[in-house]
C-alpha cells in the first residue's frame, strides 16, 4: 500500500564533478542542456575549487543544484554529492561526466530512449573535441577503441571501463559500488567492481556520443596516459585479474600478452634477427611494414570519423603509439614489480586547458 503513494523516481540525473575548471565547465553544462537535459536535473559538485567553478555552475543551473565540498578527489566527491541531492532516492540512472567535455546534440534523448534496466551500468561513444596534434592522435586512438574495442567487448560483455566522459549507472548499482576507492583510476575500478561483484552487465550506446578534451601539450598528455597506465595495473593487481576466471580476466590478460609480444617482436626479435643475418634490411622492412599499416589505419580512422586532417598528423600519431608503449611498460614495472601505488588519495589536478571556445561536432 505505501509503494501506491512512493513518489515515481525521474528517469536520469546528471552528476558532474569539476575542480578549478571555471574555464571550460559552462560550456560543458549547456552542451547538457543542448542535448536533452533539464538544468534542475543536472547536479554539480565543487570539490574546493580555488577558482569560480561554483559560481560559473549557478549561471546555468539552479543554485540548489551545485554542492561544494572539502578537497576529496573525484570518486569521493561524487560519493558526497550523490548523497547530499539523494540522486539513488529520486533517479532510475544516474550519469556521470567530466567537467571538460561536451555531448552531441541528441546525446541524452538517445540515452532516455536506448536505456535498458537489464544492465547495471551504459556507456555511450567517446569522440575527441577538434585541437592539436595531440587531438588528433586521440581521434586515431578512440576510434579504434570505439570501432574495434567496445563493440566486441558490449558483444562478449567484458567492457573493461566506463571511461570518464560517459559513465552511467542504475540507481542501485550507484549505490553499491566504491567511487572513493583510492584509485588513480576510479572509473576502471568502479568497472573491474561491477565485473567482479557480479552486479551485471554494461551497455554500449554507440549512438550517443561524448566528446572529451584532450590534453593541450606533450607535457599533460604524459603526465595523463602515465596516470592512466599506472591505474590500469593497479587494478588489475587490486582485482587479481588473470587469477580467476571472468571473462574480463581473459579479456584484459589478453591485451597485456598482446603488448607483452609486440614489445618481444620489435625489442628482441627484430634485433636478433637483424644480428643473425649481418643486415638492416629485416629492421627497415619491419619498420617500412608498421609505419605503412599506421598510415593505412589513421586514413581509415579519417574517413570513420570524418577527420581527414588527421593525416596532416600521421608523423605525431606514429611517434605516440611508441610513447605511449614506453608508458604502459614503465607503468606496469612500477606497479607489479616494483610494489608501488598501492593506493591513491585521488586528488586530482587541472591540466592546461584551451581557452577558446570548441565547436562540437
Amino acid at each position: 500500500m505505501n509503494s501506491l503513494f512512493r513518489p515515481r523516481k525521474a528517469k536520469l540525473a546528471l552528476l558532474v564533478a569539476a575542480h578549478c575548471e571555471e574555464l571550460v565547465l559552462e560550456r560543458t553544462l549547456r552542451s547538457a542542456v543542448r542535448a536533452g537535459m533539464r538544468p534542475q536535473d543536472i547536479y554539480v559538485v565543487d570539490d574546493n575549487s580555488s577558482d569560480s567553478t561554483s559560481e560559473v555552475a549557478r549561471r546555468v543551473l539552479p543554485a540548489q543544484n551545485v554542492h561544494k565540498v572539502r578537497r576529496s578527489g573525484k570518486g569521493l566527491a561524487l560519493t558526497k554529492a550523490s548523497k547530499k541531492f539523494r540522486l539513488p532516492q529520486r533517479y532510475q540512472w544516474i550519469h556521470i561526466a567530466d567537467a571538460d567535455g561536451g555531448f552531441a546534440p541528441d546525446y541524452f534523448k538517445i540515452f532516455r530512449r536506448e536505456l535498458d534496466t537489464k544492465y547495471a551500468a551504459a556507456t555511450g561513444y567517446v569522440r575527441a573535441l577538434p585541437g592539436n596534434n595531440i587531438s588528433q592522435f586521440r581521434v586515431f586512438e578512440y576510434t579504434i577503441g570505439m570501432e574495434i574495442h567496445r563493440r566486441f567487448q558490449a558483444l562478449a560483455h567484458t567492457v573493461s571501463v566506463i571511461p570518464g566522459p560517459t559513465s552511467c549507472f542504475r540507481s542501485d548499482v550507484f549505490t553499491k559500488v566504491n567511487f572513493a576507492n583510492q584509485s588513480l583510476t576510479e572509473d576502471l575500478d568502479v568497472t573491474l567492481q561491477i565485473h567482479r561483484r557480479r552486479l551485471g552487465h554494461i551497455q554500449f550506446i554507440s549512438k550517443a556520443v561524448a566528446y572529451t578534451q584532450d590534453p593541450k601539450n606533450l607535457h599533460d598528455f604524459s603526465r595523463q596516459i602515465t596516470r592512466w597506465n599506472r591505474g590500469v595495473a593497479q587494478a588489475m593487481r587490486r582485482h587479481k585479474i588473470g587469477r580467476r576466471a571472468q571473462r574480463i580476466d581473459f579479456y584484459l590478460s589478453y591485451q597485456v600478452l598482446q603488448n607483452f609480444l609486440f614489445l618481444l617482436s620489435y625489442a628482441v626479435i627484430v634485433p636478433y634477427l637483424t644480428i643473425q643475418r649481418r643486415s638492416i634490411s629485416v629492421l627497415a622492412m619491419t619498420f617500412l611494414f608498421d609505419a605503412l599499416l599506421t598510415f593505412v589505419l589513421t586514413f581509415l580512422v579519417g574517413l570513420r570519423s570524418q577527420r581527414m586532417d588527421i593525416l596532416s598528423a600521421f608523423p605525431v600519431i606514429y611517434v605516440l603509439r611508441w610513447v605511449v608503449m614506453y608508458i604502459f611498460l614503465k607503468a606496469f614495472f612500477e606497479v607489479f614489480v616494483l610494489r608501488k601505488f598501492k593506493v591513491s588519495e585521488g586528488i586530482w589536478n587541472t591540466p592546461s586547458r584551451y581557452k577558446t571556445e570548441t565547436t562540437l561536432q
